[in-house]
């Protein structure tokens, strides 16, 4: 009887996580290669089901206004444009330099309309707002061949985000990391050094080589020599 209790109360464990996990995969979602502020990222957007079984036409993402620009990928099977908008203030630039437009949508429409229980994700570039601790939000609007679904929903203060039925992909900025700035030209210059280092080595290594050769050399010439000597004094 314990036995029997104990698979019962696994089976519903197993249960209660499955339908977790078919909720929380129900949601349009958002992953950053890295949140760090000001660090440029490839974002991934996702979704696995249509409106409520409809097979999904179109995919428009909504980039914050704190982003200046966004470049999409391109995907076979689907068309993709930028719709540039009108900032509602101008956004000044690392440069110090100021816009008054930006990439205000990116918009994914299928060539032929994918299937619910199909996963699609498209990745986005773009550089992170400097501002460590803001929240970003990429409202999405899923359109399908029957309805649409707008992933639009912000949790109020307090208010535990899985409890919307369609909230936005977002994701909160972090503090920026000066190593992860400077990570690549680093690891270029230790490449150049330890490149030189392998060349100085090799130099290094090949000189015993030489010096035997030329060891071998000179016995050779020697041995002829005295051989020559011992001939004209048997002579």
């Amino acid at each position: 009887m314990k036995i029997r209790r104990t698979l019962l109360a696994s089976a519903a464990t197993v249960g209660l996580m499955t339908a977790g996990i078919a909720s929380a995969s129900a949601h349009v979602t958002v992953e950053p290669d890295t949140t760090a502020a000001g660090a440029y990222s490839v974002l991934t957007f996702s979704s696995s089901h249509g409106c409520e079984g409809s097979p999904t036409t179109s995919f428009t993402i909504n980039i914050p206004d704190s982003v200046a620009d966004a470049k999409p990928t391109v995907y076979e099977g689907w068309d993709v444009k930028k719709v540039e908008e009108k900032l509602d203030e101008p956004l000044t630039l690392e440069d110090g330099s100021t816009i008054t437009k930006h990439v205000g949508q990116i918009v994914y429409t299928a060539k032929t309309p994918l299937e619910d229980g199909y996963r699609m994700a498209f990745e986005v570039a773009m550089q992170n707002p400097e501002k460590a601790g803001e929240t970003l939000a990429f409202p999405v609007l899923q359109e399908c061949e029957k309805g649409q679904t707008d992933w639009a929903e912000m949790p109020a203060e307090d208010q535990d985000p899985h409890e919307l039925e369609s909230p936005a992909p977002t994701y909160t900025l972090t503090k920026a990391s000066e190593e992860g700035h400077h990570a690549a030209s680093d690891g270029e210059e230790d490449g150049e050094d330890l490149a030189e280092a392998g060349r100085e080595g090799d130099d290094a290594s090949q000189i015993p080589g030489y010096l035997g050769l030329a060891a071998g050399v000179l016995g050779v010439v020697l041995g002829g020599i005295a051989l020559s000597r011992t001939r004209e004094t048997s002579r």
